[in-house]
């Protein structure tokens, strides 16, 4: 990884031994918070316990996730398109993703795509390249959003469904190793609410941070919980997945 000893936290940060989105709003906006909350937690639970070895971050922007994976591996490559819209100090090799990967069969060991394979133009190649790229017991660590505004077009292509995702695992000939929706309807609904609400001037973005703030809140108890985690089968936020190159 290039630069690696002057790397800084963008889009996640550590707060009390925990990993969540910035609160710095030039990283995160206000009202991506809950989103950005919610990915982050997967990310800090399921990098310590599947990130290993030679580790590639394809999409990688300012390699927000750097530091959760940082101590589990033995190398990082950074890869990214050229026409992002992030810094990218951290860049160790530029490549369009909808095409073949410069790399060698079974060259990493974990491959990252976070917030990336919605804005590929052409997924089946990709994660063809991933399967190809991934050494035997590698693992793909992915995150996509669902019901979530349209973000960094033109390249915001599509919304994929739990089927759409495993049908991708199965046809790259991996093992799906975990398939879980991030957040449900209230998390959506605070989402919708905080994006509109923060266009209004003064109040908006006090107001958007506010019914986040309260949307976690209610989600912590044992109901919106409940809630949460049963409307996300048919109203799901994102989705976190794991999936494994057999040996």
């Amino acid at each position: 990884m290039k630069n690696r000893d002057n790397w800084r936290p963008s889009k996640f940060v550590y707060r009390r031994g925990k990993l969540i989105a910035s609160r710095d709003t030039e990283e995160v906006d206000a009202a991506s918070r809950l989103m950005v909350d919610r990915v982050a937690a997967y990310y800090d639970v399921n990098l310590r316990r599947h990130a290993r070895g030679r580790l590639v971050d394809l999409g990688c922007g300012k390699a927000p996730l750097y530091r959760a994976y940082a101590d589990s591996v033995s190398e990082v490559t950074c890869v990214d398109w050229g026409n992002t819209s992030h810094e990218n100090a951290y860049l160790d090799l530029e490549c369009d993703l909808n095409k073949t990967l410069p790399f060698t069969d079974g060259a990493f060991d974990t491959v990252i795509l976070s917030d990336v394979l919605e804005h590929i133009a052409q997924p089946e190649p990709l994660w063809a390249e991933i399967s190809r790229i991934l050494a035997p017991r590698g693992k793909v660590i992915l995150n996509v959003p669902f019901y979530y505004s349209i973000h960094a077009g033109p390249y915001d292509y599509y919304r994929y469904t739990e089927f759409a995702l495993r049908r991708f695992v199965e046809k790259s000939d991996l093992r799906l190793i975990q398939l879980e929706s991030i957040g449900g309807a209230p998390e959506i609904l605070a989402d919708v609410f905080a994006k509109n609400v923060k266009r209004f001037p003064l109040i908006g973005s006090p107001l958007a941070v506010l019914a986040q703030w309260l949307t976690a809140g209610f989600t912590k108890t044992r109901f919106g919980r409940k809630v949460s985690r049963a409307s996300g089968h048919s109203f799901p936020f994102g989705y976190f997945l794991i999936a494994e190159k057999p040996s």
